[in-house]
């Protein structure tokens, strides 16, 4: 049977996911260094290991509260197919291992949500999965490529 890993991540006290093999790695919240004519959604850049990678606010994407950076926050560094990128999170929880069947389609239960790339259930309640190559809108990725390329 196939199985699917995912990192979980918590977010304004809802939790989420993204495939692991999206995931580079997690790091500790850092400072960020604003950009001049991005997107709404980014935060700012950070350089990490001589690679510049522009830090994502879910919170303005999900439409939650807005909140500045603490100390104990997260990026989850990871790779849509087209561009590395960093998600500020409130908190890690961890990789969980499903079964592929046990991913329910998001537009299934809710049309219209085609940036998820599934709900799924766990023992402590239901996990949205996100599907990084939907996060950002065209016209963001193209700002954010090219705000980067300046350099």
């Amino acid at each position: 049977m196939e199985t699917v890993h995912l990192l979980i991540f918590a977010l304004d006290g809802q939790r989420y996911a993204l495939k692991l093999d999206q995931v580079t790695r997690v790091i500790r919240a850092a400072a960020l260094t604003p950009v001049p004519h991005a997107p709404d959604i980014v935060l700012g850049v950070l350089d990490l290991q001589g690679e510049v990678i522009p830090v994502i606010n879910l919170r303005r994407r999900f439409r939650l509260p807005e909140r500045n950076i603490g100390c104990e926050d997260q990026f989850v560094v990871a790779r849509t197919g087209r561009l590395a990128l960093a998600l500020h999170v409130d908190a890690t929880e961890g990789v969980c291992e499903l079964a592929a069947g046990a991913l329910l389609p998001a537009d299934d239960i809710v049309p219209g949500t085609g940036y998820l790339a599934g709900v799924t259930r766990t023992a402590d309640g239901l996990v949205l999965i996100h599907d990084l190559d939907t996060l950002l809108f065209p016209d963001e990725e193209a700002q954010i490529r090219a705000v980067l390329e300046k350099g």
